[in-house]
């Protein structure tokens, strides 16, 4: 493991001592407090109290939106969810279906194929659904840049409702209404609801305005935590209530798709963060990616337990044939970038590449190479499609937008994004896109960082801080696990376990020893280190559950040997 440049957290002294005197917290707990913006007693004080949820009549179109609803359910119109094939547009559509079909709403799902019909709107569907009788249209993750194929359902005599969380354009499509966040007249508090967390307001506002359904809204948080956590938006503000929650009711399993789903993934202690973003997500993500995403909203929303079984065996064996085909293409991907000098962006693409896992292997890149990628899945006419993902500090969005006269189209978020393109166009795209790319990096001087939230001692590290960081779960994007920096550590004594583990002992002076791991760091030689060596190890404090005992551990994220005074 190479050693990357630790950047430490801006911490004022004053403010620390102060929180940790108000709060009666310990310093260290303070500095995390600090570290995330967290200034002030009353912004401490929410942050590490059960957190109240915003109005969701705030949020752009939502009464006009939940009386169109109400209209629809009195008029027994058919309404449709139309939602994205990832987990956020699934979970989303599932709210809706769940909470309106038990309301006795004459409701159904579409759900676009990834490779038939790409991502969003798209006017074949919308001319089907007429026929098939639908009159209002509900979208899912999707629909803030659909404007010809929003203008085409008013002429066919289709209302459609927009719920999205990707970037707007200037122009908002004629919708009915349209609930985004990023909308730049948009009054609501908190702008980082993924689709899953606006479809529960929507819910919610309907259960506020019509009165209550026999589907408890907090019931869908669920949903809304697989979302939340999924599509990586930021563990703040009320998203921090809304997945605690739902985690509880996913542990719980209250949805016999996700008793079954957690079976098929060995899910068998209480649900994490970790669980749905490594274990649950992909494997609903699968669908979408190999065969149909619909099969995901039914395992979500089935109240058949044999259904649930068929469907979530079904998931597992999609997520095989996944995990084999992105191990390819990551290999043919690594080839092509290792035959030549690697640029600033990395832009690869192939007629034999599968369009469901280019995603997760530009993913990959970006983890491997530490810059912005974008792996393409080209079609027999010559059309490609792909995922790009990015490090922190470099904005897909706005670099996309720069090359938007070399695309087809693009949408997406500044940290992931889609791109369509012309094969003819691609070397020009990757030559502009990379040199973008290197424009940024060269004025950031870019490499990889590890930001440390403070310094501590080892004998900081308590039972009451660990209990103390407890309260400010659930730990992701925008609210990342405690990072600390422990300086001048004497290793007692290291050994690797299960081949590639770095099991140590440390201690600080006269302090306790630690029982530590560094998870993927091999050997202490492997390290360039020795137990003479004095080092400074940046680590996560956590407790480690063995042989019916609780003691602290030190998840040990980087290491160095000690500088010299």
């Amino acid at each position: 493991m190479k050693s990357k440049l630790w950047v430490f957290r801006n911490i004022d002294p004053a403010q620390q001592a102060a929180l940790a005197q108000a709060l009666s917290i310990s310093s260290a707990t303070a500095s995390l407090l600090l570290a995330r913006g967290v200034t002030t007693l009353d912004q401490a004080t929410a942050w590490m109290s059960p957190i109240r949820s915003h109005d969701p009549f705030l949020i752009p179109d939502m009464e006009r939106a939940v009386d169109r609803l109400h209209q629809a359910m009195s008029r027994q119109e058919r309404v449709c969810f139309y939602g994205d094939y990832d987990v956020d547009g699934m979970s989303a559509t599932s709210i809706y279906l769940s909470f309106f079909r038990r309301l006795g709403a004459n409701v159904c799902a579409y759900v676009p194929h990834r490779l038939r019909e790409g991502y969003g709107l798209n006017e074949n569907a919308i001319r089907k659904l007429v026929v098939e009788g639908v009159t209002l249209l509900v979208t899912s993750d999707c629909g803030s840049t659909s404007h010809r194929e929003v203008a085409l359902a008013n002429q066919l005599g289709l209302d459609v409702i927009v719920t999205d969380h990707h970037q707007t354009d200037e122009e908002l499509p004629p919708a009915l209404a349209v609930m985004n966040p990023h909308r730049r007249d948009a009054q609501y508090p908190f702008n980082g609801l993924c689709s899953g967390g606006l479809a529960y307001k929507v819910a919610s506002a309907y259960h506020a305005k019509y009165g209550p359904g026999s589907v408890p809204v907090d019931s869908l948080l669920d949903l809304v935590a697989l979302s939340t956590i999924a599509d990586v938006v930021p563990l703040q503000d009320e998203n921090r209530a809304f997945v605690r929650e739902g985690l509880t009711q996913l542990s719980r399993g209250t949805r016999c798709g996700i008793r079954a789903l957690k079976l098929v993934s060995g899910v068998i202690r209480a649900c994490t963060t970790e669980t749905i973003a490594f274990k649950l997500a992909p494997r609903l993500n699968a669908a979408g990616r190999l065969d149909d995403a619909i099969k995901g909203v039914q395992l979500l929303t089935t109240e058949s337990e044999s259904e649930a079984k068929q469907l979530a065996e079904h998931l597992e064996q999609l997520n095989h044939a996944r995990q084999q085909l992105e191990s390819e293409i990551m290999q043919e991907a690594l080839a092509q970038v290792e035959a030549r000098e690697v640029p600033s962006a990395i832009v690869l693409a192939s007629r034999q590449w599968h369009l469901g896992v280019v995603g997760i292997v530009a993913a990959r890149l970006v983890e491997r190479f530490h810059r912005p990628a974008i792996v393409i899945a080209i079609n027999d006419k010559g059309i490609g499609k792909g995922s790009a993902r990015t490090v922190p500090g470099f904005n897909l969005y706005e670099g996309l937008a720069s090359c938007r006269d070399l695309l087809v189209a693009f949408g997406g978020h500044p940290s992931a994004a889609g791109v369509t393109i012309q094969e003819d166009r691609l070397p020009d795209f990757a030559e502009r896109f990379a040199a973008l790319a290197g424009v940024w990096a060269q004025a950031t001087q870019n490499v990889p960082t590890l930001h440390v939230d403070s310094e501590v001692r080892l004998d900081e590290v308590t039972l009451r801080l660990l209990q103390e960081i407890d309260t400010l779960h659930p730990f992701g994007a925008g609210n990342p696990e405690p990072m600390f920096a422990g300086k001048r550590l004497e290793i007692m004594n290291a050994r690797v376990v299960g081949e590639k583990h770095l099991k140590l002992t440390l201690r600080q002076g006269r302090s306790l020893a630690f029982d530590s791991i560094g998870f993927g760091m091999k050997s202490l030689e492997e390290q360039g280190l020795s137990l003479r060596t004095p080092v400074d190890v940046a680590f996560t404090p956590e407790l480690n559950h063995w042989n019916g005992l609780d003691r602290i551990q030190l998840r040990i994220r980087d290491m160095r040997p000690t500088a010299s005074e």
